[in-house]
This record gives structure tokens, sequence and C-alpha cells, in this order.
């Protein structure tokens, strides 16, 4: 006849893992208990910590920076489209007889 261990093998691995849970449970405990005693110590304690984000640009800082690049954008466009994509020197957009010309072939004084 067949004994009880040949049936359920797995039977003598339960023993042997409950026997090694319960020092992990035990040690679950006590960490458990001292988070709670930590947080008890923090709770009583009168130092409160406030979260205060400091910017390294502030606001104004960030508007005069986009502001400066945009226009550092539009310059080099022009330089770049009117200069070397299209027939005329470079310096020559900077220009402002340059753009009163363009303009005025905009509005239709000039053909």
């Amino acid at each position: 006849m067949i004994d009880d261990k040949q049936k359920r093998p797995q039977w003598e691995q339960m023993k042997q893992n409950n026997t090694t849970e319960t020092p992990t449970i035990v040690s679950r405990v006590k960490r458990n208990e001292q988070k709670k005693q930590k947080s008890v110590k923090e709770e009583t304690s009168d130092k409160r910590r406030i979260w205060v984000q400091v910017r390294l640009l502030p606001i104004w800082l960030r508007i005069v920076l986009v502001l400066l690049l945009l226009t550092g954008a539009a310059i080099s466009g022009a330089i770049i489209g009117y200069g070397y994509i299209g027939d005329g020197q470079p310096a020559d957009a900077l220009k402002k007889e340059t753009w009163t010309h363009i303009l005025d072939i905009i509005n239709g004084k000039e053909s």
C-alpha cells in the first residue's frame, strides 16, 4: 500500500517552508512596529517641513530669453533667406532700405 508521503511529496516541502517563514513574519511585524513608532515621533515633533521650489531662472528672465531667441531666429532666417537662398548679399538683409523696398513691393507701390 502507498503511504501519504509517496502520494503527496510536496507535504514535506510545505512543512519546511512553514518553519522558515515564521522568522520572516516576526521580522515583518517588528518592522511595522518600528515604522509606527517613527511616524508617531514625527507627528509629535514640532518641526515641519515646507516644500519650497527654487527656480533657477525667474519668469521674467524666461520671457526675455524667449523674446531674444525669437528675434535671433527671425534675423538669422532673414539673412539665410535673403543672402544665401536668394541672390542678395547676407548683410543687406539687415539694412532699412532693403525692408522698405520689400514693403513697397508688397504694398504695390513698386513693381
